[in-house]
């Protein structure tokens, strides 16, 4: 079952459901962002795999510019810089993030997280 999250949507500037399944090595979370929203440049110590469900735009990983539309993955690799764009001005993006979470917190709660603290200089 999907629940949205208010404080984890909060902390990372965008609309994000958790979804709830007894993995210990996997998470899913489905991504929301509004026409023309992009997530805070961030990076973290594991890895993600985007499916796109609607909508259009990029993501920019490190230095590289992902074009994705509905029907595309994309692969975040461990502690890049990187932020997801969409690029319709009018219709919303979702997209599934899968990530390897629960397993680095199964292991002795070691996932990590960080935003960058400004946006300059990572475009």
């Amino acid at each position: 079952m999907e629940q949205i999250h208010g404080a984890f949507s909060d902390e990372r500037g965008h609309g994000v459901a958790i979804v709830d399944l007894p993995s210990r090595t996997l998470s899913l979370t489905i991504g929301h962002l509004r026409a023309g929203q992009s997530t805070r440049l961030h990076r973290h110590n594991y890895e993600t795999i985007l499916y796109i469900m609607k909508g259009q735009g990029y993501t920019l990983v490190e230095n590289r510019k992902v074009e994705w539309k509905a029907g595309d993955a994309v692969y975040v690799p461990v502690w890049v810089w990187h932020r997801h764009v969409n690029t319709d001005a009018r219709l919303e993006a979702e997209y599934v993030a899968c990530e390897n979470t629960p397993l680095l917190q199964n292991l002795g709660e070691i996932a990590l997280r960080e935003e960058a603290p400004s946006q300059e200089g990572h475009e």
